[in-house]
């Protein structure tokens, strides 16, 4: 199995920054990409940013310039970089990554719990 754990949330005020981290750990025996999707009070779970495992990345329009994903691949770790953070930004942030276990030999996405992100003065 696989867990996904995220950290970093908080509140913070309009202009902030926070940096999100999540680690995966477990039987793994390769990441082939990670993402961060929130979801809002009422709203759908969006994508917010991913990072393929060859480096590439994709952002929402809504955060580009604002955000940044990268990732510490030894360490099985993703980040997201949030400047410049607006009210609109609160939601809960999930991370997601798709992985090969290495027991039993088989890819699968999972999903993290969760961190909290609020937005206010």
């Amino acid at each position: 199995q696989v867990q996904l754990v995220e950290s970093g949330g908080g509140l913070v005020q309009p202009g902030g920054s926070l940096r999100l981290s999540c680690a995966a750990s477990g039987s793994i025996f390769s990441i082939d990409a990670m993402h961060w999707y929130r979801q809002a009070p009422g709203k759908q779970r969006e994508l917010v940013a991913g990072v393929l495992s060859g480096g590439d990345t994709n952002y929402a329009d809504a955060v580009k310039g604002r955000f940044t994903i990268s990732e510490d691949t030894a360490k099985n770790t993703v980040y997201l970089q949030m400047n410049s953070l607006k009210p609109e930004d609160t939601a809960i942030y999930y991370c997601n990554a798709h992985v090969v276990t290495k027991t039993p030999l088989r890819a699968s996405w999972y999903w993290g719990q969760g961190t909290q992100v609020t937005v206010s003065s």
